[in-house]
């Protein structure tokens, strides 16, 4: 197969700078035709990309940089392409025997003036993959922004999630298209000049509050419901929910909440902002609340959070994310709850961030945050199936089998009410962890998903603050988690004086 793209030659950016394009591990030949530039760009845009380079990059070179000079070996070669991508705003090539002409929109409009028209507008495109010759809709989904650093890192962001659609479509798995909602934009946006001096200054502004302040600073909520719960009602009304004490220069997030051998732990990734590693620590919960001291489970020499916990053949296991470690490894119970020792490796050689699994028709189900190198972290869905705990993992036919920001991510157990499966997603349309969806999950199998988001649950007066990305209940006690202002000066004074005992939230201290 001969793989054509077709870009501007007065815009050779460093994400153009490629021979090959890798689908399912293959590396397929790319060659490059370049064109003449159709539509021009803002005046001065290379100058602010190069600012935010020097500023936001601290001088580290990112996909949209320019290309100086164009390499020899890119240039287009001898032989008719059998797939052209066109990245251009110009027309079809007519005449040209390509078996497939892809185009790639952006908020339904091609080139990259359309996609950064979109990201002036506030927001990033939804990516569409069409096939010119007969008008299909081969692919969408809407990338997150969490390396998306200013006007650059935005166009960067969606030039790789477009390169991610490509190769799953190229590589000739079916597709399951999506309907996802355009942003609305109003008017041009933001003059670029003005958008990148404005995000040049909250960038300042950031750094300034991480002098100040541990950011983020996640904690833990919980309470004891007799009634319906969060699944049931839809919302986070009920009864008003506690705060898990922290010690101020530690972080309590991504709870999961267990009964074992008559006790009840809630399980959590515990972050030391001076290290900057997450650690799995749990404590003990009675019928009043917590009781005891916070207790260190796991650790490795890498990073770990989301401790998803399983019971299987009369066994307790852990999954804890460890997707900078490259695979998705099981540890197995073998001291209530502070001793955990490494299994098994599930899957390796790969980024999956909060692997969770559900057993539906079956067949064990396993969801994680997808991603091949590039790109944001929340915003690419992959799903493993196997008939046993231990494997072999198969992937999914179609995956990434969605590529949505809004409704990929997984955060918490999935939920059975009804007859019907659910599952919590990450909503990361307003930043990462801003929000919660209630997915309910309508097709599911080796070769099937479809999964439609009911409720949308945001902080507001029943839970103060700025952030919710994790949904989990064990009989009575559900847990959910959030983000507050952490000022590094009160921290230690805040361990001396914090209770084990969690206090009531108040709008004064979370945000």
């Amino acid at each position: 197969m001969i793989i054509e793209f077709r870009c501007e030659r007065d815009y050779a950016r460093r994400w153009m700078h490629r021979q090959t394009l890798s689908i399912d591990g293959r590396d397929v030949a790319v060659q490059i035709a370049w064109t003449s530039t159709a539509e021009p760009r803002p005046a001065g845009l290379d100058a602010l990309f190069e600012l935010e380079r020097i500023v936001l990059r601290k001088g580290k070179p990112g996909g949209a940089d320019r290309l100086k000079d164009i390499p020899e070996q890119i240039q287009a070669r001898n032989g008719t392409a059998d797939v052209i991508v066109d990245f251009t705003g110009a027309a079809r090539d007519l005449n040209s025997p390509a078996r497939l002409y892809l185009r790639p929109l952006f908020n339904g409009a091609a080139g990259e003036s359309a996609a950064l028209a979109a990201i002036l507008a506030g927001d990033l495109p939804v990516i569409e993959i069409v096939n010119e010759i007969d008008g299909a809709v081969l692919d969408r989904g809407q990338p997150s922004a969490e390396i998306a650093a200013g006007l650059s890192g935005g166009l960067e962001t969606v030039m790789a999630r477009t390169l991610t659609m490509l190769a799953a479509i190229l590589s000739e798995r079916p597709r399951l298209v999506p309907q996802l909602a355009r942003p609305a934009q109003a008017g041009s946006g933001k003059q670029p000049a003005a958008y990148v001096m404005r995000g040049l200054a909250v960038s300042i502004a950031k750094e300034i509050y991480r002098l100040c302040c541990y950011a983020p600073h996640w904690h833990v909520g919980w309470r004891f419901n007799d009634d319906a719960g969060v699944w049931q009602t839809g919302d986070l009304t009920g009864p008003g929910w506690n705060v898990l004490a922290d010690p101020g220069n530690h972080f309590y997030a991504d709870p999961f909440p267990i009964t074992w051998q008559g006790r009840t732990f809630v399980f959590f990734e515990d972050l030391d902002h001076r290290v900057g590693k997450g650690i799995i620590s749990a404590i003990e919960f009675g019928e009043t609340g917590p009781i005891g001291e916070v207790v260190p489970v796991l650790e490795e020499s890498w990073h770990l959070s989301y401790p998803f916990l399983i019971e299987n053949d009369g066994e307790l296991w852990m999954i804890p994310e460890s997707s900078l470690h490259g695979d998705v490894a099981l540890y197995k119970c073998v001291r209530f709850p502070d001793k955990w020792e490494r299994h098994a490796t599930l899957l390796s050689g790969l980024e999956l961030a909060d692997a969770t699994i559900t057993r539906h028709n079956g067949l064990n189900y396993l969801f994680g945050a997808w991603r091949d190198g590039t790109g944001g972290y929340s915003d690419a869905l992959a799903i493993y199936y196997a008939e046993h705990l231990l494997g072999p993992w198969v992937p999914h036919a179609s995956n990434p089998v969605l590529i949505d920001r809004a409704s990929t991510r997984p955060a918490g157990n999935f939920v059975t009410m009804d007859g019907k499966l659910w599952r919590p997603v990450q909503d990361c349309a307003d930043g990462y962890g801003a929000a919660l969806g209630l997915a309910e999950i309508v097709e599911l199998s080796p070769t099937t998903f479809k999964q439609v988001v009911r409720h949308s649950l945001r902080p507001g007066p029943a839970w103060p603050g700025r952030k919710l990305h994790t949904l989990n209940r064990c009989g009575r006690l559900e847990v959910i988690d959030g983000s507050r202002v952490q000022p590094k000066t009160s921290a230690f004074a805040s361990q001396l004086t914090s209770p084990i005992l969690s206090s009531r939230t108040s709008p004064s201290t979370a945000c």
